[in-house]
């Protein structure tokens, strides 16, 4: 969320802003309401002071009686009715403008390109050779965790409906094994280690930007509860109306949770398969840093570099991309995703995003931190997938495949999983 001074002030910043981002936005209608919405404060808080101004007079000339006496209550309780009738009014603004500051978006960093999609995100470096699949053992990973009975979806569809799966056996051992190594790796660069909830809260999934626009994409309980698609969503809610201490910045999360998504706006987009489902699992980086622009630029830079090194340990090549402003979502200033290479489709596809948002969350959520000076100011906000599985096993499996059918375990892993190779069933 951005501060109303600052959009007041730069109108045509978050008009530009909003084009980038291909967000529809009426600016004009927010900036009346909020012209209106000041105007009603006003005229209602002269309202309030003349009452008590009128009851503290009443109560120096408590000896009245008879018809002094019934027009003064006469007169209090006109003045009562105009401030009951005023604040009715000015909670029917009030509630269209909360909604409306809801929809406003975060300025993206110059740098990221204009675009309309995904598709037109920058490649900014790339890493490792991405091979054909005929060079590597020319099996596509379902293929091959179907000979290691790895997986099965025609039960998971069964149990589970649209996009459901069983992992079985050594894809198990192996996610839990990824799992491990993500874990241990961030925790040797001084992230504390959380396995955080999935159920949570409406006013978190508003904080974190996820509300109102991604809500179709969001399985809702019977509790009023909602199951997250992330664990930055719990992770951030965790300081909600917090204050924190400057020393005690950057915190550095690794969240590990269940995830869930309706991906309701991808109905018949790969049906088949691991890629996109409802239910999947990740080990989330979250980083709550100062309030400065070159803090939130550096951190950013630091969280993809420990998604990169990842990839590099398990042998993915990959690029990384620039995303576009077609391609950020609302509260994002910037974001970089790391695309693995899939042999079998003979392209890269996303494994891991990483975000900064500067003050967005915090200002959503009360997150403050009290600087050198004592000065309290609003945190700055970052998060990066470090590992999601199912989706990783694709590229993972399909580039550590042999001609012979055995699947490597790249040494880093090899510890967590108890052997150098899946061996051909």
């Amino acid at each position: 969320m951005l501060d109303i001074k600052f959009i007041r002030e730069n109108r045509d910043l978050v008009k530009e802003a909003a084009r980038k981002k291909k967000i529809k936005l009426d600016l004009d209608r927010l900036m009346a309401l909020d012209e209106k919405r000041r105007k009603l404060i006003a005229e209602t808080d002269e309202l309030r002071k003349l009452h008590r101004e009128s009851s503290a007079e009443t109560a120096r000339t408590g000896g009245l009686e008879g018809i002094e006496k019934d027009k003064i209550i006469i007169k209090l309780r006109e003045e009562k009715d105009k401030i009951s009738h005023k604040e009715f009014e000015l909670n029917a603004v009030e509630s269209e403008f909360d909604e409306m500051m809801l929809l406003i978006p975060n300025i993206p960093d110059l740098s990221v390109p204009d675009g309309e999609s995904d598709a037109e995100n920058l490649e900014i470096r790339t890493w490792g050779e991405p091979k054909p699949l005929n060079a590597i053992g020319g099996k596509d990973y379902l293929t091959l965790m179907k000979e290691h009975d790895m997986v099965d979806l025609e039960r998971g569809a069964k149990v589970s409906g649209f996009r459901g799966y069983f992992l079985k056996n050594d894809a198990v051992v192996l996610t839990m094994a990824l799992w491990h190594f993500t874990l241990d790796e961030l925790s040797k660069r001084g992230f504390d280690l959380f396995a955080a909830p999935s159920l949570v809260r409406e006013e978190n999934m508003v904080g974190t930007g996820w509300f109102p626009q991604s809500k179709n994409d969001v399985y809702k309980t019977q509790d009023d509860l909602y199951l997250s698609g992330t664990a930055e969503v719990a992770m951030m809610g965790y300081h909600a109306g917090e204050v924190l201490e400057e020393k005690d910045l950057p915190r550095k999360y690794a969240a590990f949770s269940p995830c869930f998504r309706r991906e309701a706006g991808s109905y018949g987009k790969d049906e088949k398969g691991l890629y996109r489902v409802h239910e999947f699992y990740k080990v989330e980086q979250i980083i709550l840093c100062k309030s400065d622009h070159q803090e939130s630029v550096k951190w950013h830079e630091e969280l993809t570099k420990n998604s990169e090194e990842i990839m590099q340990a398990l042998r993915i090549p990959y690029h990384v991309v620039l995303n576009c402003g077609g391609d950020l979502g609302l509260g994002q200033v910037k974001k970089y995703d790391i695309e693995g290479w899939i042999p079998s489709e003979n392209k890269y596809r996303e494994t891991h995003s990483a975000s900064y948002f500067h003050d967005f969350q915090a200002r959503r959520l009360g997150i403050k931190y009290r600087d050198a000076e004592g000065k309290m100011r609003f945190v700055h906000s970052l998060n990066n997938t470090a590992i999601a599985t199912p989706r990783f096993l694709e590229s993972f499996i399909e580039n550590n495949q042999n001609h012979d059918g055995s699947i490597n375990i790249p040494e880093p892993l090899q510890k967590f999983f108890g052997a150098a190779k899946i061996e051909k069933k």
